[in-house]
């Protein structure tokens, strides 16, 4: 059974979502307001938090980055906005699916345990990953770099250990927009390009001058280790 924290003003959402949460297994606790829901989600730790944007208090996006700021718990955006833009965006800020309204709850169950099994990880199948001096430690969220801690957004993160998990392989954008971003591909690939130039940035080459992110023109791009042979 998962703890579930659902942050939903809309009365006439939230009762019928509560309901069929609580039917599928789950303990569920909801939030009308944002300021509400932050403190619920400090206090009580939930397992998974779905979160509304329009809420009354506060938009939904900055409470996100506010949660982000301080805890790791899986986050659902759930929410009548359908732009693809504020998808990227919210799921750059950290959300770890988008689900548009409207909704039904064995839709949002599907999601809600869709995102449980990717973020509890197996030991087993989740190692470190080593390509040349880069180091990934998937369960710690942590990189290295020769030694040299390298500090990633979640999203980079996730774009590396992606990456990483193929060495020497060219990986597609429309991979990369499915797996690691979540969403379908078509038009949003620009932000690929940008998240893989902050993270060239951050491992100390450019697109120019590559050691580890090499791209393949009109297909996608390839992590190796400096020096194999191509």
């Amino acid at each position: 059974m998962a703890r579930l924290l659902l942050i939903e003003d809309d009365l006439t959402i939230r009762t019928p979502l509560l309901r069929g949460l609580r039917e599928r297994g789950h303990a569920v606790a909801a939030a009308s307001t944002a300021l509400d829901g932050l403190r619920d989600a400090l206090e009580d730790r939930p397992d998974l938090v779905v979160l509304d944007l329009g809420l009354p208090d506060l938009d939904g996006g900055e409470l996100l980055r506010m949660l982000r700021a301080v805890s790791s718990v899986p986050v659902i955006v759930a929410t009548a906005r359908d732009d693809e833009a504020e998808i990227v965006r919210m799921l750059d800020a950290g959300a770890d699916d988008y689900l548009v309204k409207p909704f039904t709850a064995a839709q949002l169950d599907a999601r809600a345990r869709a995102v449980l099994r990717r973020s509890a990880g197996d030991p087993a199948t989740d190692p470190v990953l080593v390509v040349g001096g880069l180091r990934i430690d998937p369960r710690a969220r942590q990189v290295t770099l020769d030694g040299a801690p390298v500090e990633l957004t979640p999203r980079e993160f996730d774009l590396l250990h992606h990456l990483a998990g193929r060495p020497g392989q060219v990986v597609t954008k429309r991979e990369l927009l499915t797996e690691v971003w979540r969403i379908p591909y078509g038009g949003a690939d620009k932000t690929v390009d940008v998240h893989l130039s902050w993270l060239r940035r951050k491992l100390g080459e450019s697109a120019q001058d590559p050691r580890y992110l090499h791209t393949v023109r009109g297909v996608g791009v390839r992590l190796d280790a400096p020096g194999s042979a191509r």
